[in-house]
């Protein structure tokens, strides 16, 4: 019996949730009072994993997993579970993540759920609390397979800090690529946060009346270190593309901070990013559907109000260093 977290990495490094994944397989750990792995694939981890109290590192290298494919990435998981005897496993909420875990749970006959809010309810039948319709709601979950696979939910339940001493291990796996799909290349934006990994995300919908002003949410973002995302009828239109849009539709974002620049709150792009933490508005309509759901709203014009924001947070930045 044990405890496999699958890390994710992208270029040899980490991705920004694997504290969170780390911090919440630890303390799962806990609760079952079972053996913690946490698994990096052609990634070196241990600084990282040992910050977060999981005392054993597996590290699989091969060149059949250097780009991700879901059935390779699911036959590596199966094989090191297996051979550590793991019962329980932990994944993000990521789309490589979701790709991979239901061929995942077919190879091990595995029940699999997502959206995972926190520890288990029970243990036995063993019982999680996982969000639904939206986050609308939530359910309880009984998983009844041998064999677990569960889906954390980005900002679900934080970081710990836990210092350890990580003893790390290398695993040979028999992995190939024996997949019909082949990735001859990938092109990548350089020099641009993912919304995916973003702790903090712009966002800009039809307020900002065209493309040519685009240049405002670019100048915000770059202030902040922030990604920047749009609405649904923005990447319609053309103005950015649809690789932007979020919400229900398009990409879901649980970022630390979201800031919606003259979009007004459609049912869809709420329930895309309910799951942030701190949600702001800058709108000139005090009935907007989206300042009503914010935690924060600027009720004023965007074109006045964005570019004092960047003023006033690059003077901040240049008096605190």
């Amino acid at each position: 019996m044990g405890i496999l977290i699958v890390l994710e990495s992208e270029k040899g490094q980490l991705k920004s949730n694997s504290g969170e994944l780390l911090s919440y397989g630890k303390a799962l750990g806990n609760f079952m009072a079972t053996d913690v792995f946490a698994l990096s694939i052609n990634c070196s981890a241990q600084s990282s994993v040992e910050k977060y109290g999981v005392s054993k590192a597996i590290e699989v290298h091969s060149e059949h997993l250097q780009s991700f494919n879901a059935k390779n990435y699911a036959d590596c998981v199966a094989e090191v579970s297996r051979k550590l005897n793991c019962d329980i496993i932990v994944v993000s909420s990521s789309t490589n993540a979701k790709y991979m875990s239901g061929i995942l749970a077919q190879k091990l006959q595995a029940s699999y759920t997502n959206n995972i809010v926190d520890l288990p309810i029970e243990k036995s039948p063993f019982t999680v609390k996982r969000s639904v319709y939206s986050n609308k709601a939530f359910a309880h979950t009984e998983l009844n397979a041998a064999v677990k696979i569960l889906g954390l939910t980005k900002n679900s339940f934080g970081q710990t800090l836990e210092q350890t001493e990580t003893k790390t291990e290398s695993l040979e796996v028999t992995t190939s690529s024996s997949s019909a799909l082949e990735i001859k290349g990938q092109d990548t934006l350089e020099g641009q946060v993912s919304i995916a990994d973003a702790d903090v995300v712009v966002s800009g919908g039809r307020g900002l009346k065209g493309p040519e002003n685009w240049n405002m949410i670019e100048d915000l973002a770059e202030v902040l270190g922030a990604a920047t995302a749009c609405s649904k009828p923005v990447s319609d239109m053309g103005w950015r593309p649809h690789s932007e849009h979020v919400g229900q539709t398009g990409k879901p974002v649980a970022s630390n901070l979201y800031i919606a620049i003259g979009i007004s709150g459609a049912i869809q792009h709420l329930a895309g990013v309910s799951s942030s933490k701190v949600k702001v508005v800058i709108n000139t309509d005090a009935e907007a559907p989206f300042v009503k759901a914010a935690d924060y709203a600027v009720i004023g014009d965007a074109f006045e109000v964005v570019p004092q924001l960047i003023e006033k947070l690059k003077a901040f930045k240049i008096q605190n260093g």
